[in-house]
């Protein structure tokens, strides 16, 4: 279910893989509370609570840039999904937190002046984190690839200290 989300992300060893964890987000602006809260919850279980803040930042602001850019005016009727989902993966030496949204069209790091109170989303994002991307989000499993458009993940990777044995 999650290997489309590793598309574009750096090479990694399957045999790594440690964990993953998914939630659905409502087209709400709520929505990004609860996305902090999973996040809590996720990187507590992994034994990853020092990293909460920076992940909690990158996370909120991934989500709200779905919120606010991604989703369209009247949402048409055959979202059977929340249009916004999060995921957030672990290997041994990384961790991805990646949020799938239905616009095709590109992320892009504005310059905010610096009156402006909004549009470094991007730009936090890229300070904080490892490294970040997207890439289109693939036809679901069964559907033809001449149906409608499903959208883009937008990710963003935390490199992991190895832990000592």
């Amino acid at each position: 279910m999650l290997e489309p989300l590793r598309q574009g992300l750096p090479p990694t060893d399957p045999s790594g893989v440690a964990g993953s964890a998914s939630c659905a987000l409502p087209a709400r602006y709520e929505a990004v509370g609860g996305a902090r809260k999973f996040t809590r919850t996720t990187l507590e279980r992994w034994e990853l609570d020092e990293r909460f803040d920076d992940v909690a930042l990158v996370v909120s602001e991934l989500v709200t840039n779905a919120l606010r850019h991604a989703l369209p005016a009247d949402p048409p009727r055959e979202f059977q999904d929340p249009p916004v989902r999060l995921h957030l993966m672990r290997w041994t030496s990384r961790l991805v937190c990646a949020v799938r949204d239905p616009s095709r069209e590109s992320p892009v790091a504005g310059e905010a002046a610096d009156s402006a109170e909004s549009g470094r989303g991007l730009f936090l994002v890229e300070c904080v984190s490892d490294s970040w991307g997207w890439h289109p989000s693939p036809v679901p499993l069964g559907e033809l690839p001449s149906g409608p458009l499903y959208g883009k993940v937008v990710w963003a990777l935390f490199r992991l200290p190895e832990k000592a044995k």
